[in-house]
């Protein structure tokens, strides 16, 4: 308020309304605030400024009609304008921004999207899975809802019906809303605090972590099957290039035939499908490049090495199936070769910066900002000895089976 100024009243400007005049007339409250009567008696409420000192020009904006607009609703906006002032802000300026704020106002919807268009489209090899998370948990439910309206409890909501099925899946989707709505807010395009102080465990549970590894036995399994007739072809091209590789099933499900350097012998990992944002390069040892060049053939018309893009999900329920297809007691996931391709090349005596590398996990400490070496030679050398760790492992294995039948 501005105390001491006002100097209209709900009873005079009552007495005023509808009331006719030979012209226009106004009627000053105090600090800038003043109502204009026209000749038919059509009351508006108007506030002037200058920006530049009293030898600048005087404006004005319209604030509102009388009674619409109240006399008490009249001061806080003219309190709100000479606020801006004091910051610098033009009060012309800021009442239109807030007027279309406050009329048409960011959705949840809008600001997902905004998140999805300006970083997880660059930043995430995954953005498919993302949207359609959004999709299917968050804009049936909150969508609509203005973005700075949308209440803790309404999240949680969403968040619940997803962990009744699934309370990991709950955690994930709950990170990403929360990196969604930060970078809304460093971004200036809307503001929501309202997952800030939520963590996993209040919507669902943590990944828990795995120490599963394979057996000699269980290896040689897959690595024969990957090749026979066990699987359909692009479930077996893909499993039998994870054992090869130890890579992330989203680098060969998004994998391009122009990834593949068929002179050179190299595999790039563009940055876009890499989880850690980084390009990977491998090298491909030799004893596979007759697999890769029949890939490559058969599928160069589509552009993509395993022919099409299944979805994540899709390659997941299949990967968790599979120990039953080949008689392990013991369950494991597509991931779980990973931790057996680390662990084995470790033991093999590889250096575990090489192993690193190959893992696509990026370099820590001083290594990852002044080493930018990609290790092929040293690369190529551990996948060598690893394919030949392979075909030895499922030599030992088939000679097992042979004197088992045998007896």
């Amino acid at each position: 308020m501005a105390g001491g100024t006002n100097k209209l009243s709900d009873t005079s400007l009552r007495k005023m309304l509808g009331r006719e005049s030979p012209g226009d007339s106004f009627y000053a409250d105090g600090d800038g605030l003043s109502i204009k009567i026209s000749k038919v008696g059509i009351m508006t409420w108007y506030y002037s400024f200058r920006i530049g000192g009293r030898d600048s020009n005087s404006q004005r904006i319209k604030l509102g009609n009388y009674p619409d607009l109240s006399l008490k609703a009249a001061r806080e906006k003219r309190d709100q304008c000479r606020s801006w002032l004091a910051e610098g802000k033009n009060p012309k300026h800021q009442l239109s921004i807030t007027t279309q704020e406050t009329l048409k106002p960011v959705s949840v919807q809008d600001a997902m999207e905004y998140w999805v268009k300006e970083y997880a489209t660059h930043k995430r090899a995954n953005v498919g899975k993302h949207t359609e998370q959004l999709k299917k948990h968050i804009y049936p439910y909150i969508g609509n809802y203005p973005l700075s309206m949308c209440e803790t409890r309404h999240w949680l909501e969403c968040f619940s019906r997803v962990r009744s099925e699934a309370p990991v899946a709950a955690g994930y989707l709950l990170q990403m809303c929360k990196q969604a709505l930060k970078f809304c807010r460093v971004h200036r395009y809307a503001v929501s605090n309202a997952l800030n102080d939520l963590t996993v465990d209040d919507v669902g549970k943590k990944q828990e972590k795995r120490d599963r590894e394979h057996t000699r036995h269980e290896l040689a399994d897959i690595w024969r099957e990957s090749t026979g007739l066990k699987f359909k072809p692009y479930y077996a091209s893909i499993l039998h290039l994870l054992v090869v590789f130890g890579c992330r099933t989203q680098e060969l499900r998004l994998s391009r035939i122009s990834e593949w350097d068929l002179q050179d012998w190299i595999w790039t990992v563009p940055k876009e499908h890499s989880k850690g944002g980084v390009k990977i390069l491998r090298p491909i040892p030799e004893a596979i490049q007759p697999f890769i060049t029949t890939l490559y053939n058969r599928n160069k018309d589509s552009g993509l090495l395993l022919g099409e893009i299944k979805k994540p999900e899709a390659i997941s329920q299949w990967g968790r199936g599979i120990y039953k297809r080949l008689g392990h007691s013991e369950p494991w996931t597509l991931h779980d070769l990973r931790r057996t391709f680390s662990t084995t090349l470790n033991n093999m005596g590889i250096a575990p910066h090489v192993v690193e590398q190959l893992l696509g996990h990026t370099l820590g400490g001083v290594m990852a900002v002044y080493n930018r070496s990609q290790y092929l030679p040293e690369k190529l050398d551990a996948l060598n000895k690893w394919m030949e760790r392979l075909e030895l492992i499922s030599a030992d294995h088939s000679n097992v089976t042979i004197l088992k039948v045998a007896k």
